[in-house]
């Protein structure tokens, strides 16, 4: 069984350590982020570190307050296949903890081309992803309201949630569109049609 960090100088220094070693990688892949993905470290265990469900990072329970920290931890996060995120170094993957997404897209821009729109968003630690193929928006209701959750895939099997202002200027932009034979509420992105709910399921809520 992997040891889990508990101590705090453990935690302390091993932040420390993390750091430092993300700093050196950070520039190593593509768009300046650490190739995270070809990395195979062992498992160091969880340490306490947590990502809320408005973005916010939490270490030790307190919040990190550094923008450019925040921004740095981000480009070393993965999401592996047993639906656990890890902050991972060439010679350590570490656990944390993620409410609902790691990411939260807080921007949306609206363009055309070739007489098509494009949508891209911004996240909270500043990526900047347009929706599309490799980048997939889907839409998920959760909760005893069926509160609508649209989510963005930003890399690797990392989501970010768009926050609720974003969300209403999202669903602006949606139009029905017939998808196997069912009429649907749709968003369309980068050549792509994202379903977001049936269309008499819709209009129920209206």
């Amino acid at each position: 069984m992997a040891k889990t960090r508990t101590d705090t100088k453990t935690d302390a220094a091993g932040l420390a350590a993390l750091i430092s070693r993300a700093q050196a990688d950070r520039n190593a892949g593509k768009d300046g982020l650490p190739p995270v993905e070809q990395w195979n470290p062992p498992y160091c265990g969880d340490i306490d570190m947590e990502i809320r469900a408005d973005g916010t990072w939490f270490y030790m329970g307190t919040p990190i307050g550094r923008p450019a920290l925040v921004r740095l931890f981000s480009t070393v996060l993965r999401r592996d296949e047993d639906g656990k995120t890890y902050l991972v170094t060439p010679v350590e993957k570490i656990g944390i903890r993620v409410v609902d997404a790691p990411f939260l897209a807080v921007e949306m821009t609206v363009a055309e081309e070739n007489g098509h729109p494009v949508l891209t968003f911004r996240t909270n630690v500043g990526d900047v992803v347009r929706a599309g193929p490799e980048n997939p928006l889907r839409f998920v209701t959760t909760g005893e309201t069926e509160q609508l959750k649209p989510y963005l895939l930003v890399r690797g099997r990392l989501e970010a949630l768009v926050n609720r202002a974003v969300t209403y200027d999202l669903l602006a932009l949606g139009e029905e569109a017939e998808i196997d034979g069912e009429n649907m509420f749709v968003i369309r992105s980068g050549g792509e049609i994202f379903p977001v709910m049936d269309m008499a399921k819709l209009e129920a809520k209206l």
